[in-house]
C-alpha cells in the first residue's frame, strides 16, 4: 500500500473477491488500520470486519518506515462495509460521496502518520 494513491487502492478492490479471514486495511485520512474480514453477505457486497492487534516491529521512532505483525483481536470492535456503485468499500451508513473511511481488501497496512 505504501507508495499508492487512494485511487489506486480502490480499483485493486475491484479484482478482489472478499473471503472470511482475509487481511484488510481500514483507510483513514493518512491513518490505516488492520482489520481481519469476519463475515461477507451472500453477494459478497458486504462485509464485517474486526480490528487486528498491530504490533510494531521496527525501531524506527517516529518515522513514515513502519513494519507491524498482526494478529486477531476477538475482542476488538467491528465494522461493516459495502461496495458502492463507485468500486469503493465504504462504511455502511456512510454516504458513498463522503470523504471519510474507505476498506481497501487483501493486505493488512497499519500505519500512523506521526505528522499530525
Amino acid at each position: 500500500m505504501e507508495g499508492t494513491t487512494n485511487t489506486e487502492r480502490n480499483t485493486m478492490n475491484d479484482t478482489i473477491t472478499p473471503e472470511i479471514g482475509m487481511g484488510a486495511t481500514i483507510c483513514y485520512y493518512t491513518d490505516r488500520k488492520a482489520v481481519t474480514i469476519i463475515a461477507v453477505n451472500e453477494s459478497g457486497r458486504k462485509v464485517t470486519v474486526q480490528f487486528d492487534k498491530a504490533t510494531r516491529i521496527d525501531d524506527n521512532g517516529m518515522s513514515e518506515s513502519q513494519s507491524y505483525e498482526y494478529e486477531a483481536n476477538t475482542d476488538a470492535p467491528i465494522r461493516e462495509f459495502s461496495l458502492r456503485k463507485n468500486g469503493r468499500w465504504i462504511p455502511v451508513g456512510q454516504d458513498m460521496k463522503s470523504y471519510g473511511n474507505t476498506l481497501s481488501i487483501g493486505r493488512r497496512a497499519e500505519y500512523y502518520d506521526y505528522s499530525f
